[in-house]
């Protein structure tokens, strides 16, 4: 049986690089957001539920103007709330299918940003994993990668959960305040722990 293990951690944490060390040392990865751009994507399967319930305003011609929906979704609680109501379903239906393609494995990693906001991704893992960082240090590196501004940041951090609450869930936990050599000499010791709790 492949254990499936969660990680998760608050915007600019680190959790993607963290996931990319996982895929470089060869264990299976999956990415929910990525499943999700793949939902909404060209031809995806969420694209007409989205204009169903949203209408044209967040559409540009046949694709989803990402930005507009973007921020409806951070201005209208509500809007937010239909839009990952709908989503949720499809992205766990196809997390599911990519993991049977990985019986043989003795553990993988699945990305979840919001695996404590939602309780339905947790039956998705058997174990946790939370990369943390301090919340100046994950402003600044949004910043730097995007373009967007302080307070933008601090209002995507805002409905987040709090860290305390991941604390809680996470069974190991790694501070990235350092740099990517230091996050992959951690996940290389990591690594090396998994093998060896759960290869046969």
């Amino acid at each position: 049986m492949t254990i499936w293990i969660g990680l998760t951690g608050g915007i600019g944490s680190g959790k993607s690089q963290a996931a990319a060390e996982f895929s470089f040392l060869g264990v299976p990865l999956l990415d929910a957001d990525a499943v999700s751009r793949e939902l909404t994507g060209e031809n995806g399967k969420a694209l007409p539920l989205i204009r169903k319930c949203f209408g044209e305003s967040v559409f540009m011609g046949a694709q989803l103007n990402r930005a507009v929906m973007r921020q409806l979704v951070f201005a209208d609680s509500s809007a937010r709330q239909d839009l990952e109501n709908m989503m949720l379903p499809l992205i766990m239906e196809e997390i599911q299918n990519r993991q049977l393609l990985y019986q043989q494995q003795p553990y993988g990693v699945i990305e979840i940003p919001l695996l404590q906001e939602k309780k339905e991704f947790q039956t998705l893992v058997q174990h946790v994993l939370l990369i943390d960082a301090d919340e100046s240090i994950r402003i600044n590196r949004v910043m730097a990668r995007s373009n967007l501004s302080e307070s933008e940041v601090r209002k995507i951090i805002a409905v987040q959960s709090e860290n305390s609450s991941r604390y809680w869930m996470a069974d190991e936990i790694i501070l990235n305040n350092g740099n990517k050599d230091e996050l992959t000499h951690k996940i290389g010791r990591l690594n090396q722990y998994y093998q060896s709790c759960f290869n046969g």
